[in-house]
């Protein structure tokens, strides 16, 4: 199968130079056994090639694989087989630990339900990953502030998510997730728990990150939110179904 332009055989090569690429995933698979000799195939031999300051959207109904391949990109899961770089470093081998670390430095993660410490100002809501990797407290505190503003929460800072608006503890999480400086912002249906209009403010929000030069991978099983990606990839049955521009990038 060729991946815009370059065989998986290629990809598959040490050695291969993926200079540009943030995410590079080559046949991979994930089976999970459900006991009684039974196993389901999640994700049947997916490749897939991300560049640098991509916006794209990974589409599918329920039970697609959409889900298992968000969890193996977010480095939250690992493939039964195949093959996954992040930012050119080979990833699909490390373990629980190496895992952890990588998750904390290159990916921003955007969960449909916050994921908000509810007792936690919005301020250090946004300070955690940073107290995780154990930035000291003057430096974390000094971008914590500059993600909230980043995202237009100034004025909201010392706000505890029971304070804020839905639409505001969203931009909360999205700050979380841009604070660390990641090589992706990978979000997961983060207009599911926002009515139309604020969903919109949020999506004109990732436009904005996306035009400042971060890499985005959206999860998502809405149409009308996948066309805010420049480009659409479906998932059905485990495997890439399509995968082309948005409508409105044609």
């Amino acid at each position: 199968m060729a991946l815009n332009g370059i065989g998986t055989e290629e990809l598959a090569r040490p050695g291969v130079n993926h200079a540009g690429d943030v995410i590079v995933v080559d046949d991979l698979w994930r089976t999970y056994d459900m006991g009684s000799e039974q196993q389901v195939q999640a994700l049947r031999g997916v490749s897939l090639r991300i560049r640098q300051n991509e916006y794209v959207a990974i589409m599918g109904p329920s039970g697609s694989g959409k889900s298992t391949l968000m969890n193996l990109i977010g480095c939250l899961d690992t493939p039964s087989k195949g093959q996954y770089w992040l930012n050119g470093q080979l990833v699909s081998e490390l373990n629980d630990d190496e895992l952890a670390r990588i998750r904390n430095k290159e990916i921003g993660f955007v969960f449909q339900t916050f994921n908000l410490l509810a007792r936690a100002t919005a301020l250090h809501n946004v300070e955690l990953p940073l107290i995780y990797n154990g930035t000291p407290a003057t430096v974390r505190l000094e971008r914590a502030k500059e993600a909230l503003g980043a995202v237009g929460l100034e004025s909201r800072m010392l706000h505890k998510p029971n304070e804020l608006s839905g639409g505001q503890r969203q931009r909360v999480a999205i700050a979380r997730a841009l604070v660390n400086h990641p090589s992706i912002i990978l979000a997961d249906e983060p207009t599911g728990n926002l009515d139309s209009k604020t969903g919109l403010e949020i999506m004109s929000l990732f436009d904005h990150l996306h035009s400042e030069g971060n890499t985005i991978v959206l999860v998502t099983h809405e149409p009308d939110i996948a066309e805010f990606a420049h480009r659409v990839v479906h998932i059905r049955d485990g495997q890439i179904f399509s995968d082309e521009p948005s409508r409105r990038r044609r």
